[in-house]
């Protein structure tokens, strides 16, 4: 039976054991990283230096829905698998390289939401479906922007995926195809440039997609929507390939008003807008309304936070697109350079939006005056212009003047005020003429009022006189009759006393 000091002493003993495990196990876990999240995190990885982990694959194990992990300079070889909604940003897409193992695709998405920019991506296996990125069919809505994605399969493959945005990339020398969707639905590919691939975009059973701005050249086909593939829209590309386009399908090749760039296009420009009069035939059951006669570009501005949109559609080639403000005359100005064969014609169309510079515009090419016809399809967001030149290497201007501004709306103003003079003269003179016709008619109400009075007055006279009449008639008659009644009553007197006088005679007889 233990005693109450046995019982002591075990305690303490236990108390030290416990003690020295504990201090033990500091010892052990001393190189232990621990991560203590608070909201979203970012983390970093650098495959030589100081940074959270060394590989990327590290970095997503770890983060959680909605972390960021950002990714240094260097070369990362390995296959990674994204498997949770991160975005992963390199430092520098040409210097923050993802090189796969020959196995497999680069990177794998298999979560939603996530988003990867900025890395060169190559070196995935030649297998079927192996890619620099491979989304399948567990991850939408997906943002892929300003990578580099080349020497792979396939550099870009979409299984059964939607909602994805693929923009501002650089495709180019894989072996099959560009970007290749198979089942998927409801995508936006912008901006891409997709080059030296086997196809450049390929579809099968994938609908309801749209491809604009994009660069497609030197693909030995340029697009291919395959049977079932249908409904998406495809306009504002440049296509410049051994074969432009191949379909099984039916699609959309332009978008108001304006399609795409065809190198092999033989139509003409009659009106001179920058638009083909002529569609640009795909089959019996595709064709571009409206081609380009010249390639599409498009180019970014900020003004005061907002972000504004300048777009050009030239035969020449357009590079440096600056825009500024004049410092001492508020002039808001674009310029950009031009080249093309030297004495060749060249022009543009010039989309201008409104809120970043509002006509009127003067445009100069190299240091002259040319004429800018404003188009048609101008509105209250974009103005688009249209100019020629003679080909050589110069600089166009296009000015939005402050003062050609001012004095347009002080001329607008002053037009104005000239028609709304015209129309008070026009209604002056419009109640001038009221008035004298109003004159005329009293002058003629006047002259029936006079008529009117003289014939009263000689109603009235007439009317006197017969009164007069009248009034010595019934002074006649009531004569007459006295006369009368006075001599009946003579006359009656007279008969009453010979009567009498006879009765008398007779009874004296």
């Amino acid at each position: 039976m233990l005693t109450d000091g046995t019982v002591s002493k075990l305690k303490k003993a236990m108390l030290i054991s416990f003690t020295i495990l504990f201090l033990l196990s500091i010892l052990f876990l001393k190189d232990y990283r621990m991560f203590v999240k608070a909201g979203s995190v970012t983390w970093t990885v650098d495959d030589d230096g100081p940074a959270d982990f060394s590989t990327v694959q590290e970095a997503i194990n770890i983060a959680a829905p909605g972390d960021t992990i950002f990714v240094h300079i260097g070369t990362y070889y390995e296959n990674i698998l994204v498997d949770k909604t991160v975005s992963l940003i390199g430092e520098n897409k040409d210097e923050t390289i993802v090189y796969g193992n020959g196995t497999g695709s680069v990177i794998s998405l298999k979560a939603n939401d996530i988003n990867i920019q900025g890395f060169t991506i190559k070196n995935s296996s030649d297998r079927l479906y192996d890619s620099g990125i491979f989304i399948d069919r567990r991850s939408s809505g997906n943002s892929i922007s300003l990578n580099t994605i080349s020497n792979n399969n396939d550099g870009i493959t979409l299984y059964s995926s939607s909602d994805n945005i693929v923009s501002n990339n650089t495709i180019s020398n894989n072996t099959s195809n560009g970007i290749v969707l198979y089942s998927s639905n409801n995508n936006i590919f912008s901006g891409n440039t997709i080059s030296n691939n086997s196809d450049g975009i390929s579809l099968y059973s994938s609908s309801n997609n749209m491809f604009s701005r994009n660069t497609i050249s030197n693909n030995k086909n340029g697009i291919y929507p395959a049977f079932d593939s249908i409904n998406s829209t495809i306009y504002h590309n440049n296509f410049n390939n051994g074969k432009n386009v191949q379909t099984d399908s039916i699609n959309s090749w332009d978008y108001e008003g304006e399609g795409n760039y065809w190198s092999d296009y033989a139509g003409n420009d009659p009106n001179g807008d920058g638009i083909g009069k002529i569609p640009y035939i795909i089959d019996s059951y595709n064709q571009d309304e409206y081609p380009l006669m010249g390639m599409f570009s498009e180019f970014s501005i900020t003004l005061e936070t907002e972000a504004y949109v300048v777009t050009t559609i030239c035969n020449s080639t357009v590079s440096n697109l600056i825009f500024e403000i004049g410092v001492e005359t508020g002039n808001k100005l674009i310029h950009f350079n031009i080249a093309g064969e030297d004495g060749t014609a060249g022009f543009c169309r010039v989309a201008i939006p409104t809120g970043l510079m509002k006509p009127p515009y003067i445009v100069l090419v190299g240091s002259n005056a040319v004429n800018a016809t404003l188009l048609n399809g101008s509105n209250e967001t974009y103005k688009r212009l249209y100019f020629t030149y003679s080909h050589k290497s110069r600089t166009v201007s296009i000015i939005s003047s402050e003062t050609q501004l001012l004095y347009n709306e002080l001329l607008t103003n002053y037009r104005q005020l000239q028609e709304d003079l015209s129309d008070l003269n026009t209604t002056h003179q419009g109640l001038l003429n009221n008035y004298n016709i109003l004159l005329d008619n009293y002058s003629q109400l006047q002259e029936s009022i006079d008529e009117l009075n003289a014939s009263y007055e000689k109603h009235l006279s007439d009317y006197s006189g017969q009164i007069q009449i009248i009034r010595s008639l019934v002074y006649m008659f009531a004569a007459t009759t006295g006369i009368f009644m006075i001599t009946t009553i003579y006359l009656s007197k007279i008969a009453h006393t010979g009567i009498r006088t006879k009765t008398r005679e007779s009874i004296t007889k």
